[in-house]
This record gives C-alpha cells, structure tokens and sequence, in this order.
C-alpha cells in the first residue's frame, strides 16, 4: 500500500499566485492543498491553507445539528496551525462582546461584522481549535495547516462584496454571538511533543522524535494521519515529505528521527 495520500490543489478568490515550496500554483490562484481522505479514515480532512486576502466570515453547524436536519454527521469542527504568516497578518474568531442574533445579522448585511470580530495578530506556532457555531475568518498573509472534521457544509455571513452566495438564514440558526474562549489557542513552543486536541471528535498531536511511550497508547491499533513537519519521517517504510501527508494503518508503521517534527492525527 502507498501510505501517500493523493492531493488536490483548489483555485481560491482569495488563494495565491504563488505558494511557497515545496508546492506549485501551477499558474492558478491556489487557496487550499487538501488530503485526500483515506477510506479508512473517512471522517478527517487535512489542508494547508495559503491566503493573500481575507477567506469570507464564516459558521459551521456541530453533529448534532446536521443530524437534526437530516443531514447525517457533517458538522464541522476544526483546528489551524500557523505555519508562517506576514506582518500583520491575523485570525478573526468570535466577538469582543456577546452579540444578539437581529444585530448579529444586520451586521452581517451592512459590513460591520468584521469590525465587531476579534482579530487576533498571529505568527508561526500559534494554534487555534474552532468549535462549531463559532462565527471565524481567516486573515490575509497567513500560511496554515487545518485539522477538520471531513464536511462540505459552510454558512458564509459575510464575504467583501464577492459574488458568491451568502447562507445567512442557516448560518444564523447556528452561529454564536459570543467572545471566543482563551482556552481554545495557545503558542507552541518550538521544541517537544505537544498534545494539540485531545477530542471529543478527534486527537492531534505534535511529536519531536519519536513518539514517547506514553503517546504510542493512544494511537495504537487505529489508523492515523501523518504530516510531516521536517525531514526525517517514514510510514511503512516509505519516505514522507514536508508537504505531504500519509496514512498509517498503526503507529508502529511510522518511523521518526531524533528531532524530525510531524502531525499525527485519528478519528475519536
């Protein structure tokens, strides 16, 4: 079994000319490097995302709600990690105050949504988890890899005056008004294995070496993703690169170096 997941480059509004190696736009304006799901980890997708203007402010509803609706599970939570990202650049999620759905919506009619948002300055290392109904945007000028619950559904609520189409009755049955939670994001130290989201839709993990006794438990006897941060990591015995990303059908299929960094990532 090739342990590679295959790729697929999608040309964005608000995506680049040109991304940074080792990836190529091929004369498209890219915005996404999705993953392949595997189908033997149907529920996560994985994704670099690369921004050279603001991504539309946006919802996406949990389980619980596409299930009430007959939709199945295809909830959305979701999780970046900033890889790199320009001066200034930054994250938009929740609000600097609690906000009532008539005005959230009038806000999202007239523009000033984005203002009632926090932003928050963002450089490499910083990672954030995005529950669902969190209302959120990417900024321009950031590089990011995100771990995501493997679902299509997306309100937009506001998008700059691009022609795209807004979602605003189903994105206001489910957005939350509300202050994002300091809990959800911290900054990574540049070294050590670090423990990313711990569930209760899916795990992510940092490792730097191999990964500890401790960690091997918890991905043992599943399928896991692997992304590799750095030089030096294998599955199955195949050499994978920064810039893809492998499914390993057991931890004990994946061989690190001393010091080389990857993402590993499972269904919960």
């Amino acid at each position: 079994m090739n342990p590679i997941l295959p790729t697929r480059s999608v040309a964005k509004p608000w995506g680049r000319d040109a991304l940074p190696p080792p990836f190529d736009g091929a004369g498209e304006r890219i915005g996404e490097v999705w993953f392949e799901p595997p189908a033997m980890l149907p529920q996560l997708l994985i994704k670099y995302i690369f921004t050279s203007e603001a991504l539309s402010v946006q919802v996406h509803p949990s389980d619980a709600q596409t299930e009430a609706r007959g939709l199945g599970r295809q909830g959305k939570e979701e999780c970046w990690l900033v890889i790199d990202a320009e001066p200034g650049a930054s994250l938009g999620i929740g609000f600097h105050e609690a906000i009532g759905a008539e005005a959230l919506r009038a806000a999202a009619l007239d523009g000033s949504i984005e203002r009632l948002m926090r932003w928050y300055p963002v450089a490499a290392g910083d990672f954030f988890y995005i529950p669902a109904n969190t209302v959120h945007a990417i900024g321009a000028g950031v590089s990011l890899i995100e771990v995501q619950q493997n679902s299509d559904i997306t309100y937009r609520l506001y998008d700059y005056g691009r022609p795209r189409e807004l979602h605003l009755d189903d994105g206001m049955a489910v957005a939350r008004g509300e202050p994002y939670a300091d809990q959800w994001h911290r900054h990574l130290p540049e070294r050590g294995e670090e423990a990313l989201v711990t569930g209760p839709l899916f795990r992510l993990d940092r490792i730097d070496g191999p990964p500890s006794e401790v960690l091997r438990p918890v991905y043992a006897g599943a399928p896991l993703l692997v992304v590799p941060r750095s030089v030096g990591i294998s599955v199955g015995g195949v050499d994978v690169a920064v810039g893809e990303c492998a499914l390993a059908r057991d931890i004990d299929e994946v061989a690190v170096e001393g010091g080389a960094l990857a993402l590993l990532a499972k269904a919960v």
